[in-house]
């Protein structure tokens, strides 16, 4: 099995891509190895470049859809706090702090299934403000919007659309029956069609086999996603999910590296349910991860930025964007 994860490793470095037999052989192998190994591949192809962004809830609960692990769904009983669009002005407040205190990405985030056309509308005038005030980049998190408002965001100057395939097509429907998994990869399709960079990934512990998460990292691979949130399911009481039990540092940290294998010059970011890892997710660190959504998540407590910048600086990374501009520049720049 060792022999097997340094000739995987091997094909990865030299450019090959390994099929989803090969990602299963790997996720039996030897955890240190594979994550040692799985380390050395972000190194060879992301340096030790840390991409970190924060979010702000920015329209919160009554949401429509049914996804079993959502606090802010209309159909479970979790008394999430409720608001419709937050005001210009304090999505704006709250991206200078951001910027003040050194981070990349601030991404604005909606519940609902999408967004009516005069909610983007005043996005985009906030949007437009953000980017007059500070220097940080805008992504935007906001469902399933049509083409043309994905436009008209980008015009406003978002850089990035946030949209997760959640699991596998597969386990989808056991997860969601509101939308489909072609729901969302029309939307992400939509997106980069108007020049927007993607950011899609999904959850850890829904109840997916093995498979489920190796073909979710394969559906990403096939979009051509390059910035990979990986949250891992924090249970949250009155969803269908509360009895859930969490997943431990160890799955955690094997399903990065083999992420790591399948989508070897991506930002694999760890997203919501950090907190539940003794480590906080540290380890994932040196297993292949190289990103990470700093602060508050939706509806959870998260790790503050300044705990996470002392960290990455420990670690001996770089704080950087990744995003598409950065990555077609750093794969040409010989």
């Amino acid at each position: 099995m060792m022999d097997m994860v340094e000739k995987l490793k091997q094909k990865v470095l030299s450019g090959e891509r390994i099929g989803k037999e090969e990602a299963m052989v790997l996720y039996e192998a030897p955890l240190e190895q594979l994550c040692q190994s799985a380390d050395e591949i972000r190194k060879h192809f992301c340096e030790n470049i840390f991409d970190i962004c924060t979010i702000i809830n920015g329209k919160s609960g009554r949401c429509s859809e049914d996804c079993k692990y959502c606090a802010q769904s209309a159909h479970y009983p979790t008394k999430v706090e409720e608001y419709p669009l937050l005001s210009k002005e304090e999505i704006v407040t709250w991206a200078k702090y951001n910027d003040e205190k050194g981070v990349l990405r601030y991404s604005i985030v909606t519940s609902g299934k999408t967004l009516s056309d005069q909610e983007v509308e005043e996005l985009c005038e906030t949007v437009r403000q953000i980017r007059k005030e500070t220097e940080i980049a805008v992504c935007a998190s906001l469902g399933l919007l049509k083409e043309e408002q994905f436009q008209k965001l980008k015009d406003a100057g978002v850089s990035r659309i946030h949209n997760n395939l959640e699991t596998s097509k597969r386990n989808f429907k056991n997860i969601c029956t509101t939308h489909t998994y072609e729901d969302k990869i029309k939307a992400i399709r939509s997106a980069k069609k108007v020049g927007l960079s993607v950011c899609s990934g999904g959850i850890l512990g829904l109840g997916e086999t093995i498979e489920d998460r190796i073909d979710l990292a394969l559906s990403l691979r096939e979009l051509g996603i390059r910035s990979v949130p990986v949250n891992v399911l924090n249970p949250i009481l009155g969803t269908p999910y509360e009895n859930q039990t969490p997943l431990t540092m160890e799955e955690v940290r094997r399903a990065v590296a083999v992420f790591r294998f399948l989508l070897p010059d991506a930002s694999i970011r760890l997203a919501g349910g950090r907190g539940l890892l003794e480590d906080k997710g540290r380890s994932c660190f040196t297993s292949g991860a190289n990103a990470v959504i700093s602060g508050d998540m939706l509806t959870t407590a998260g790790i503050t930025v300044d705990n996470d910048l002392n960290m990455i600086e420990e670690l001996g990374y770089r704080k950087e964007l990744w995003d598409d501009e950065r990555y077609f520049h750093h794969r040409n720049r010989d």
